[in-house]
């Protein structure tokens, strides 16, 4: 064997220093995957590009494209949509500077706009832009800025009149531009090019709402007649074309294969142990937390030298592990306690900016962070990436671990599961992580409830042609807002009335009906909003919320008057909601027999109510659980469900007196793996099972869309339903639990206290579930 064979990689030396802090007689790693080094792929400067731009690319340090760069550029200066999906590190800005830069150098009046998800990625492009744009004359009159929230009203002025390249968000772009695109007509007169930055990230509701604001700005483009080229920006996801064009409502070619260079990478997953001294919900075991278990693993990380980041999936988690490698280093290594800190959004812009550039030259040896870092942010020269919990999507997954390795060295990624089912499956199924395609973004901007008031604002920026309206399929839904005296049919279009004020009403970002605002009752200073179909479940009287860092508990909910009033505390514990929930069909989309099982995509409105809630230790102990009495909550939305017979789970062995903890379990496991075929989190979807529903006589297992009108999980649910339960089946069988536990079947937020549950019931009901199915495909 050669030496080089031999040696262990750098990411492999670091993981067995991390393997050798662990106490005696545990046995966390479940899987290691070496994944080898990429090679550059260079190609020429195209002809097309102007020579001005060439330059200051390369007086930026960047002598060659790569051809993803190349690819994409050239097909987006031909006029064509474009998508760029690459890893993360793979220069996908060089890919749209270039042909906006272009036509900004060659036409002094030409504009362009560029969206993306988050304000720390706009600004770290912002300067990027200047950067270039300082070195040309003939790019001298571009002034790239920002015009967003933060944006004050005298720079906002400036910005609109002279800048030609203007950078925001979704929100500003809905709220801000087109509402009063009178005054931006010169601007959407001379649009060139629009950019989609991490395009990834508009999913679910966002995504729709998202989806409709880039058809509104289209239609305001085509009112000035322009037809701008939209190039998007995304992390690697299963069918981008699609999904862009889904996006932008145009069709759009993707470019997909990678030209830039990556170090070779040491991926490990890690499950903590069951811990023998804790107890749960009615006795169950609960593993350590997953903060704790990479609060460890950075400190020893950071012993050796590493430059780590690790990633918690709350602001309160990153403060807490960031908290907890200090006191872990002033045991071993005083030295470096100064060296390590937490990253997050809510800090201030000048906070955040030392602290990246402490990551980057060093001063900095680890930082735990929410996903504010994940985002295009440019932090480079990090050895490790520890990941506390799965980030929801393998694409969230790919983007943090692509933070590791910038140096073209070997690096270290270390999943760490949390007490969840998902995190459980891909820690015993490296496969459905490692070899898997990334999910398909789901979107549906169809949804009458994110349709209808889009309709509203896009009517009162330019009045709706009835061939508008009948594109969208859309006369009905309008029919029933005229009624409510929200918009008129003339003949020669629909009109918004007096009364109406859309834009205001609608919240991008995923809320759908009455914003419930959160007031600290002590200074009256407001801190925020919750939307108010979910405000009896995350700001009910007795639940913790915090803010930037602060701890408040909630004392009042009118939801009524749109108010929740709070008093700042910091408990030591944290709460979740315990829901009540009922579901009737009312209307069945695609049904499907298989003998003892049918499966059924379908409409449904689901009542539910929070009747209390549980109070948790840090280390997943439950405290308490109070209970509260709150109105009812009623959603129409779409649900995948299916049925078996009694006679059917009798076969599989299963007792009549076992149905309903054998069902409530499968069900429990089933919405914790729906994030592994649709792009959704856990809190997006819902779940009711029964013995003997009322509208289908059988017993009955339902996932449902937590928003109005749904949002496009159960329909990829059921279109993957083989996947789906074949995972969950899996999930649950390889738990080491006896019973059922947090990882595998048990519910944070399940009404029945996660009583009555059969772990074993589950495994032999999805069992013989998907025996038929597969028998039929």
């Amino acid at each position: 064997m050669s030496q080089a064979a031999a040696a262990p990689s750098y990411g492999q030396s670091l993981l067995d220093r991390v393997l050798a802090g662990t106490p005696r007689g545990e046995d966390p790693l479940t899987h290691v995957a070496e994944l080898p080094a990429r090679e550059s792929r260079f190609t020429q400067w195209p002809s097309w590009i102007h020579p001005d731009v060439v330059d200051a690319v390369r007086g930026n340090g960047i002598p060659l494209p790569w051809t993803h760069q190349e690819a994409a550029a050239s097909l987006a200066a031909s006029g064509s949509h474009v998508v760029v999906a690459t890893g993360t590190a793979s220069g996908k800005s060089l890919a749209y500077q270039l042909p906006v830069l272009t036509a900004l150098a060659e036409d002094p009046r030409a504009t362009a706009l560029y969206l993306s998800p988050t304000k720390a990625l706009g600004a770290d492009q912002i300067r990027a832009a200047i950067a270039l744009t300082e070195q040309a004359e003939s790019l001298a009159t571009v002034y790239p800025n920002a015009f967003d929230g933060d944006t004050a009203a005298e720079v906002r002025q400036w910005v609109r009149a002279n800048s030609r390249w203007i950078f925001t968000n979704p929100d500003m772009l809905h709220i801000g531009m087109l509402r009063s695109h009178q005054r931006w007509s010169h601007f959407f007169r001379n649009l060139r090019y629009v950019v989609i930055d991490e395009c990834h990230s508009y999913r679910g509701v966002f995504g729709s709402n998202v989806a409709l604001v880039l058809r509104r700005l289209r239609r305001i483009a085509h009112r000035y007649a322009a037809d701008p080229v939209f190039i998007l920006a995304s992390a690697t996801t299963a069918a981008p074309g699609a999904a862009a064009s889904r996006l932008i409502g145009a069709d759009c070619k993707e470019v997909t294969v990678d030209g830039s260079p990556h170090g070779p990478r040491t991926v490990a997953l890690w499950e903590p142990p069951l811990l023998a001294e804790v107890t749960g919900e009615n006795g169950a075991p609960v593993r350590r937390a997953a903060g704790s278990e990479a609060a460890r693993i950075m400190a020893d990380l950071m012993v050796e030298g590493a430059r780590t980041l690790t990633f918690v999936r709350s602001r309160r988690g990153a403060e807490l592990t960031a908290m907890g490698t200090k006191r872990l280093l002033a045991e071993s290594a005083p030295d470096l306690t100064e060296r390590v800190a937490a990253y997050r959004a809510g800090y201030l812009a000048e906070d955040r900016r030392e602290l990246e550039a402490a990551l980057a030259d060093g001063t900095l040896l680890g930082a735990a962070t929410t996903n504010a870092l994940e985002l295009g942010v440019d932090i480079a020269g990090l050895d490790a990436v520890v990941v506390a919990g799965f980030p929801g999507t393998v694409a969230s997954f790919w983007q943090q671990a692509g933070r590791s390795g910038r140096r073209g060295e070997g690096s270290l990624v270390v999943l760490v599961a949390r007490d969840d089912p998902l995190d459980t499956y891909l820690v015993h199924h490296p496969a459905a992580l490692l070899d898997k395609p990334v999910e398909a973004t789901v979107t549906d901007p169809s949804n009458p409830y994110v349709l209808g008031p889009q309709l509203l604002c896009a009517a009162m920026e330019l009045p709706l042609s009835h061939t508008e309206v009948e594109q969208f399929g859309a006369v009905e839904l309008l029919t029933r807002l005229a009624e409510q005296g929200l918009i008129r049919r003339r003949a020669h279009g629909w009109f918004v009335t007096a009364e109406s004020n859309p834009h205001a009403a609608v919240d991008i970002r995923g809320g759908i009906g009455t914003q419930v605002a959160i007031v600290d009752a002590e200074s009256g200073r407001m801190l925020g909003t919750v939307d108010g179909g979910r405000a009896p479940a995350t700001a009910h009287p007795g639940a913790v919320h915090l803010h930037q860092g602060e701890s408040f508990v909630v004392d009042t909910l009118d939801l009524e008057e749109g108010l929740a009033l709070v008093h700042a505390e910091t408990p030591e514990w944290s709460t979740s909601a315990r829901e009540t929930t009922e579901i009737v069909v009312t209307s069945v989309l695609e049904h499907d027999d298989h003998g003892p099982v049918t499966v059924a995509l379908t409409e449904v409105e689901v009542t539910h109510q929070v009747v209390g809630y549980l109070r948790r230790l840090p280390s997943g102990e439950v405290l308490d659980s109070v209970e509260l009495d709150m109105p009812p909550q009623r959603l129409n939305t779409r649900a995948v469900m299916y049925t078996v017979t009694p006679e059917l789970m009798e076969r599989a062995g299963i007792t009549a007196d076992c149905f309903p903890g054998s069902l409530h379990a499968a069900e429990h496991a089933a919405i914790g793996l729906l994030p592994l075929v649709a792009t959704c989190d856990r809190g997006d979807i819902g779940g009711v099972s029964t013995a003997l529903h009322q509208d289908t006589g059988l017993p009955t297992v339902f996932v449902y869309d937590g928003h109005q009108g749904g949002a496009g999980f159960a329909d990829r649910g059921h279109a993957e339903l083989l996947r789906w339960l074949h995972a969950t089946r899996d999930a649950i069988g390889s738990c080491e639990c006896a019973a059922g536990c947090p990882s595998c079947v048990q519910s944070p937020k399940c009404g029945n206290g996660n009583d009555p549950l059969d772990k074993d019931g589950a495994v032999r009901l999805l069992g013989a579930v998907l025996d038929h199915l597969r028998g039929d495909r």
